[in-house]
């Protein structure tokens, strides 16, 4: 009777000469990546969520007043009336003739400048007096009332007293810009330091923190939150005063232009500019979100 023969593995077999044994290697199957098309679809999807309807409803209002507007009796121009009568601005933005001939580029840059500088001091001014009021309530009791007064006071209403006081329209606008933002944020930076969880203030008092540390290392963090909530806010007042300044105080500027171009019965020119200035204010307020979610992370609203 014969013994059937055995094949014996790499684990089974008797060690070589050496005593080393042989070992058998297994090739693992290596993962399958996802097709393409798998990866692509859901960032496609979530586009198409996001930019379609707002796309759908921007094509059903533009076919409704060329519907509304294409009569001849129309007291607004249609679209296409528009793009007509206002090609040149729309396509060369950059044009610069001289004096106030200028593309619209030119002036919302100007505009852009003013902000810039009247909104940076109110950032500065603001923070610093509404962490005085949240810290201290001497300040908040003397100074709180004449803020709530002041700041129901119109934009434009201070424009007549800068003007007076600097007998010129550039730092008289910028005056303008500054007491209309700095407003929301003084209430702003004023509620998000008297809202600091006590227990911070328990932690900083048992590190010792002196004045600086507990203002960079407590205060901004904990109340970050609501200082960037009043920034947005006066981003958006600061690009509406502007306008309305401008509007006034002549010179290049978008306001300016939008009132020069209503004298000259330029319709189709204003609707043009409004589109820019709603564009620019938007811009500027994702800026100062984008900034607050940097600073806060995320902790602000966007």
């Amino acid at each position: 009777m014969t013994t059937p023969a055995l094949k014996l593995t790499g684990r089974d077999a008797p060690p070589r000469a050496g005593g080393a044994a042989t070992a058998t290697v297994v090739a693992m199957p290596s993962p399958k990546r996802k097709p393409a098309a798998d990866r692509i679809l859901p960032v496609l999807s979530s586009i198409a969520a996001n930019v379609l309807p707002p796309l759908i409803v921007l094509t059903v209002l533009v076919g409704l007043w060329q519907i509304l507007c294409s009569s001849p009796t129309s007291p607004l121009p249609s679209p296409t009336a528009i793009l007509d009568s206002s090609w040149e601005l729309i396509v060369d933005p950059f044009y610069d003739r001289g004096g106030l001939d200028k593309g619209l580029f030119w002036h919302i840059l100007a505009s852009v400048q003013r902000v810039a500088v009247g909104y940076s001091l109110a950032v500065v001014v603001g923070v610093a007096l509404g962490t005085l009021i949240g810290q201290s309530t001497w300040a908040m009791r003397g100074l709180d009332p004449l803020f709530q007064v002041l700041r129901t006071v119109p934009p434009l209403a201070w424009l007549p007293l800068s003007l007076a006081a600097f007998r010129d329209g550039q730092p008289a606008a910028i005056f303008v810009i500054f007491i209309t933002a700095i407003w929301p944020i003084i209430i702003n930076t004023a509620v998000g330091i008297r809202n600091i969880p006590q227990d911070y203030r328990n932690v900083a008092a048992v590190l010792r923190l002196n004045p600086i540390e507990f203002f960079v290392k407590i205060m901004v963090p904990a109340a970050a939150p609501y200082i960037f909530t009043g920034l947005r806010i006066g981003i958006g007042l600061s690009w509406l005063a502007i306008i309305a300044a401008e509007m006034l105080i002549g010179g290049v500027g978008i306001g300016f232009f939008i009132w020069d171009a209503w004298n000259s019965s330029l319709i189709g020119d204003i609707i043009v500019a409004l589109i820019y200035v709603g564009i620019v204010g938007f811009v500027l307020d994702r800026i100062i979100a984008g900034l607050g979610a940097i600073v806060t992370r995320g902790t602000a609203a966007a």
